[in-house]
């Protein structure tokens, strides 16, 4: 201890000056400039790739597949009736319907149709999806883990119902980098839907216990889509820039000191910030789209902040490299009202999305580009609280739902797994949450169960132990 008290340094700078060098290789890693993407992993891509990057519309709030995916004609007949105990058998239910006295069975108010020449059955809530059906595949066998909203989330985007963990932008952005030097690997969209709203937090999009380098960006509505991107009045590109070189200079020899690879972490996001600010602006100036774009999207699309706007910023995006980016669409949570409430959500949802993939389509972007459409779990058969003839609710559903994928390595015209005849349970061919994420994963050219990270003495990945790529339903 004298010894150590002689050279002024702690137990803890001694231990960090033995590892000399590892932040400075991370420093170099952080900063590199050349063709290979920051951030990718040696080996990574496991195999050849059939996308590049992700698109992932996230319905915040649970979407009724009853009334969108799951065609059920036969429910017609049973309206009002008790849901056989056979069907429900035993299975745990909310707080909010756990006290019902009856569960009544209640068909959608909406008619569906047959779209494409795969002959997929939609609900007239998405007529332009439906003109898009040959090139989705819709998923109605997905079941999940959690049956409240925020662990259920979680679980979508982190693999574990509780915080904590990497979300998937940040395993892929740790694992494949970025291509586009000027901007974030992980870029968030949020948008506000007409429903009832359940809470978002950043961390959904977090690193966890990754090195924060690779967390996501989210990018607001407002005058700067990234908080303090503007510089002060008075204060030019040149003084930045003589600023960020000197904060990075004692930056520099606070990493000589401690190793601490969050001190290179900060000098690299102080050089993005920088970028960000010549490369956003111009990202997110729509004024020099054609028409053809917002007549594409709709009109919400000319409006900043809005799920259709969001969807055009995606696909600019998408060509600029960008590895993961995901907009969240808030107001699914429909306990009452549904028919109303979900008619006004697909119509601000249902264009943009489609639109998305014609505009990839045309773009020649699309068979490198992953979309994914989902909520955090489904809705149930019976009607929570009072059933009317035009009118009812659903409560939270995570036995079964539907989701759809689109793009690189995906099989479009298909549909994948089978639900009974009330859609309270998997018929055929289930897919877990972890089974969604192995196959996207696989997607990019990813092998779900070598993507890992050595954390507290355990190499963890995003799928746990679990997961497994859904073969049918790739290309």
């Amino acid at each position: 201890m004298n010894a150590l008290r002689s050279l002024d340094i702690t137990r803890r700078q001694l231990f960090s000056r033995a590892s000399k060098g590892i932040g400075v290789a991370a420093l170099v890693h952080l900063l590199e400039k050349d063709g290979e993407a920051a951030g990718a992993i040696s080996g990574i891509p496991h195999f050849a790739p059939k996308a590049k990057r992700v698109i992932y519309l996230f319905q915040h709030g649970a979407p009724s597949q009853l009334d969108l995916y799951d065609y059920k004609p036969a429910l017609a007949k049973l309206r009002g009736t008790e849901l056989p105990d056979s069907i429900r058998k035993g299975q745990r239910l909310t707080g909010m319907t756990a006290y019902q006295a009856k569960f009544p069975t209640a068909p959608t108010v909406f008619k569906f149709a047959q779209h494409g020449k795969s002959g997929t059955w939609l609900s007239e809530l998405l007529p332009h999806t439906g003109k898009v059906a040959d090139d989705i595949c819709v998923i109605r066998s997905v079941h999940t883990e959690a049956i409240n909203h925020d662990p259920a989330l979680t679980f979508f985007q982190t693999g574990f119902q509780l915080a904590g963990r990497p979300s998937i932008g940040a395993w892929l952005s740790y694992g494949l980098g970025s291509e586009n030097q000027n901007l974030p690997a992980v870029v968030v969209m949020v948008s506000q839907g007409l429903g009832n709203s359940q809470a978002l937090a950043d961390r959904q999009w977090g690193s966890g216990f990754l090195p924060t380098q690779y967390q996501g960006v989210k990018f607001r509505a407002a005058a700067d889509p990234v908080l303090y991107l503007s510089n002060p009045e008075g204060y030019g590109g040149d003084a930045r820039r003589r600023f960020l070189d000197d904060l990075s200079s004692l930056n520099k020899l606070k990493l000589d000191d401690y190793q601490d690879p969050e001190i290179a972490t900060r000098i690299a996001q102080y050089e993005m910030a920088y970028k960000m600010q010549s490369s956003v602006p111009e990202l997110t100036d729509l004024s020099k789209e054609p028409e053809s774009t917002f007549d594409l999207y709709g009109p919400d699309s000319r409006k900043p902040g809005t799920y259709a706007a969001n969807c055009v910023l995606a696909r600019r995006l998408a060509e600029r490299g960008v590895r993961f980016i995901q907009l969240f669409h808030r107001g699914w949570d429909q306990h009452g009202n549904l028919p109303r409430d979900i008619a006004k959500q697909c119509g601000q949802t249902d264009q943009p999305s489609a639109a998305l993939i014609q505009d990839l389509k045309q773009r020649g972007m699309l068979d490198e580009t992953l979309i994914v459409w989902t909520g955090e779990f489904g809705r149930t058969v019976y009607s929570q609280g009072t059933l009317t003839e035009t009118d009812y609710g659903r409560d939270h559903h995570p036995r079964c739902f539907s989701v759809w994928m689109a793009g690189g390595g995906i099989k479009g015209g298909t549909v994948y797994g089978e639900t009974d005849e009330f859609s309270y349970n998997i018929a055929e061919s289930p897919v877990e949450v972890h089974d969604l994420h192995a196959t996207m994963l696989h997607c990019l050219g990813v092998d779900h169960t070598k993507l890992t990270y050595k954390f507290q003495g355990r190499h963890y990945r995003l799928t746990d132990v679990h997961g497994s790529v859904v073969r049918p339903v790739l290309a």
